[in-house]
């Protein structure tokens, strides 16, 4: 069995982007975490709370998933099954994931396409036209960029938005348009991952986009690393 392949940082750039995706992987996991925590204590032993915290952590939560898709996808570290890739041989089990792959970057683009679609008017861009795929800018679209979030307070360095996305109107709350921000930029790393992640199949580096998470599988690979050792 031929070792899987495993996602290596190559020149300075690239493990720059690798430290930095890794990093912010960890920041939204620690500010989540602290967060929580901070509010339990508030609440039940200083009877009070940070009412927006809740919503911020939500908001982490989702950028924390978004963003680990994309990542997920360049280490590949996704899993799946891949009963089917196991029973067949190597050259077919390669054009399945390539099959795989240009099924799964048609769904990328349509999930770009939605992103942008939903985050533009929020920072008074047009959103594209087109059903199922861009075909051009609806400039005649309304924007929302004056939809504000629930609870999250606006912090004082955001105030340009008002007079750059809200035509000088001030902001109570934070705008929509920070916190969904991650809609675009998750669907273009992900797009861009994916990209990636078939030109790996195509170059036969790999033969799927899956991490195996067969049982047998680790329990080989452990075995392999104590003969060795």
């Amino acid at each position: 069995m031929s070792a899987p392949w495993k996602y290596e940082a190559k020149g300075p750039v690239a493990r720059f982007i690798h430290d930095f995706e890794e990093n912010a992987i960890a920041l939204m996991l620690g500010l989540m975490t602290a967060l929580t925590f901070i509010n339990v204590i508030r609440r039940y032993v200083f009877n009070a709370s940070l009412i927006w915290s809740l919503e911020v952590v939500l908001t982490l939560f989702s950028w924390l998933v978004l963003f680990g898709v994309a990542y997920c996808f360049k280490v590949t570290a996704h899993l799946g099954v891949d009963a089917v890739l196991n029973m067949v041989s190597a050259p077919k089990r390669r054009l399945l994931g390539l099959l795989a792959a240009a099924l799964t970057l048609f769904y990328a683009v349509l999930l770009a396409k939605g992103a942008w679609d939903y985050w533009a008017p929020f920072a008074d861009l047009p959103p594209t036209t087109g059903r199922w795929l861009p075909t051009g800018l609806n400039f005649s679209a309304r924007g929302t960029s004056y939809f504000e979030t629930d609870q999250i307070p606006m912090p004082g360095f955001l105030r340009f938005l008002e007079d750059l996305i809200n035509y000088g109107d001030a902001y109570s709350k934070m705008p929509r348009v920070v916190p969904y921000l991650i809609l675009p930029i998750s669907a273009a790393l992900i797009l861009l991952r994916l990209v990636q992640a078939s030109l790996r199949i195509v170059r036969g580096e790999t033969t799927s986009l899956i991490v195996s998470h067969e049982a047998e599988d680790a329990v080989e690979e452990v075995a392999a690393l104590n003969r060795e050792s």
